[in-house]
């Protein structure tokens, strides 16, 4: 790397101009103009490498992450990969093929690879070139653009059960119920079709933004309620406090309809009535809470996930909820973390308009797939740090702590299976300590600390003198919980998984992350994202993660960051004893 950044770079080798100031004096001759390698490497199996140091990673960071996936995230060298769904996502946000080639021979230290350069043109050429419409007669049809693509589908097993008849050279009509389970099927044969069948209006039901005291959706929402409107369906991308819920009630405002919004949780529930009855024409009456609580239909109906997957003798109890109104939308609430129940249900709303609303697509299960084919391609993607730098999300320091095992905890930790090995080193008992020394850093601070164990949370609590709240907790008690903590009343929270998503707590500025989920990455973004809404304060948010040295607690941390890393976060190692 270093010879290459040194040498003279070839005429054909793609760089950034710099100019040299002309040095004062008479009859001095301006210094010639100086160029520098980009700061990417592309590599012909699909690998793109990022020189962090260098003065334009920031700037090929956010051109790069629109179609590739960030892989590891070490020190100097960053990895992504473009993959087929990244290209075809992009794809479907309005980037063309020569969009994503330019910005890589923009930043790129080499020429990039022939087979890159075809690979790309040739899989972004894929999108489009089959479509599902639907014709005169209401008839769902798929056509493609020339007769072999359409021959290659035709032949296989299990789209071949999904097609009713052929229409001359290149079209089928589609089996009414088959407009989900076909738009899977395509994908995962590499073929990505475009749905351009429409959608039902829905029963309409009147709702606008409430402009009362000026208040007015921003840009970055109104573009993103726009590019979901104008292709009907898809998934909308942006930063944890960035305010997807007002996102959805734009597209409420814009589609007019019944809508169903489906959330993580009752808490959850709550939060996005309250949101829509401030920010909307909504009345108490228009909305209704369908949880395990209560079973309200009303012109909008907020379900969980929970209730929609519940069974009652090997049955979906509740399916009637999906055809209790004539919905013109359904929205889902982090989408990302969708049950795989609901992907099946989902296939058969395919001509209901359907808005993902997510701070991260990444999916552990990769079920990424299921969510372009299903609820509809990325729209719009707002990246973490331009949000930050237009002043809607707080900047964020992330720190990872790195703490050592006593000698005994070492030796039982080298003697065990590998399936108790993380928990051992997650609930080391000398992140207690170090928790204590982290919160006396902060006095008077709104802290979150968050473990995975409920053994470790109920030691943390009692060390700590604070309240704890986990999933057994009531609802009504983590209401009150939650209130306490955003009023001030209680200064540190101690908190399971289930603070993970969907919950509002604008003023805590430190969140402890003691253990986790594993190295779950989606996790990793939304504890920080409890920090991100912009604070009253003014105070900066810091986010510590406290990991086991040399154990797997280590390994599952590096993982866990890579999603931050491709938002431009960068984490500062600390060692506890410094602390």
């Amino acid at each position: 790397m270093n010879s290459a950044a040194t040498s003279t770079p070839s005429p054909l080798t793609p760089s950034i101009a710099l100019v040299a100031p002309i040095n004062p004096g008479v009859g001095k001759l301006p210094a010639p103009e100086v160029t520098i390698p980009g700061p990417l490497i592309v590599q012909s199996d699909r690998t793109v490498l990022l020189e962090v140091a260098h003065p334009l990673a920031a700037d090929a960071r956010h051109d790069l992450a629109v179609f590739a996936e960030l892989e590891r995230a070490p020190e100097h060298i960053h990895t992504y990969r473009i993959t087929k769904l990244g290209l075809w996502n992009a794809r479907a946000a309005g980037h063309s093929a020569e969009d994503m080639l330019q910005a890589l021979e923009k930043y790129s230290k080499f020429p990039i690879p022939q087979n890159v350069s075809i690979d790309i043109t040739e899989t972004v050429g894929r999108y489009g070139r089959l479509t599902i419409e639907r014709d005169a007669e209401g008839v769902l049809t798929l056509t493609a653009t020339d007769r072999a693509v359409l021959a290659e589908i035709a032949r296989a097993k299990k789209i071949a059960n999904l097609l009713f008849e052929r229409r001359g050279d290149t079209t089928f009509v589609i089996q009414p119920w088959a407009r989900g389970e076909l738009k899977q099927e395509l994908l995962k044969l590499g073929w990505p079709a475009e749905d351009l069948a429409g959608y039902t209006p829905g029963t309409p039901h009147e709702i606008d933004i409430d402009t009362t005291g000026g208040f007015a959706l921003r840009d970055y929402q109104n573009q993103a309620v726009k590019s979901f409107f104008d292709h009907g369906s898809g998934v909308v991308v942006l930063p944890c406090g960035a305010g997807k819920t007002l996102v959805g009630a734009g597209a409420m405002a814009i589609s007019k309809t019944t809508t169903l919004i489906l959330v993580t949780n009752i808490v959850s529930a709550r939060q996005w009535r309250a949101e829509l009855l401030r920010r909307t024409t909504l009345t108490e009456d228009d909305i209704g809470e369908y949880s395990g609580k209560a079973k309200e239909v009303r012109p909008v109906t907020i379900a969980t996930y929970q209730i929609l997957t519940a069974k009652r003798k090997g049955e979906y109890a509740h399916l009637q909820l999906l055809d209790a109104l004539d919905w013109g939308l359904v929205i889902y609430d982090e989408v990302h973390l969708l049950p795989a129940p609901v992907f099946k249900l989902t296939a058969d709303l395919q001509a209901r308009r359907r808005l993902g609303l997510t701070a991260t697509l990444v999916r552990e299960d990769g079920r990424e797939g299921d969510v372009f084919s299903l609820i509809g391609p990325k729209r719009f993607d707002a990246p973490w740090k331009e949000i930050e730098a237009q002043g809607f999300i707080s900047p964020a320091s992330c720190y990872e702590v790195r703490i050592d095992l006593p000698q005994q905890e070492r030796l039982e930790y080298a003697a065990s299976a590998d399936d108790v090995r993380y928990r051992l080193a997650a609930t080391a008992p000398a992140k207690l300590d170090v928790v204590k020394r982290l919160v006396a850093k902060h006095p008077g601070e709104l802290i979150l600390v968050i473990g995975q164990y409920l053994d470790q949370i109920d030691e943390l609590a009692e060390a700590l003198g604070a309240p704890q709240l986990t999933g057994s907790t009531p609802v009504d008690e983590r209401e009150r919980l939650y209130q306490n903590f955003r009023d001030g009343t209680t200064k540190i929270l101690v908190v399971s998984k289930v603070a993970n998503f969907s919950v509002d707590l604008p003023e805590a500025t430190v969140a402890i992350q003691v253990s986790g989920s594993f190295g779950s990455r989606q996790e990793e973004a939304q504890r920080l994202g409890r920090l991100l809404r912009p604070k009253e304060s003014g105070l900066p948010a810091h986010f510590y993660t406290l990991v086991t040295r040399d154990t797997v607690d280590q390994d599952f941390a590096q993982n866990r960051q890579r999603f931050l890393a491709e938002q431009g976060y960068s984490y500062t190692i600390l060692d506890a004893h410094a602390i």
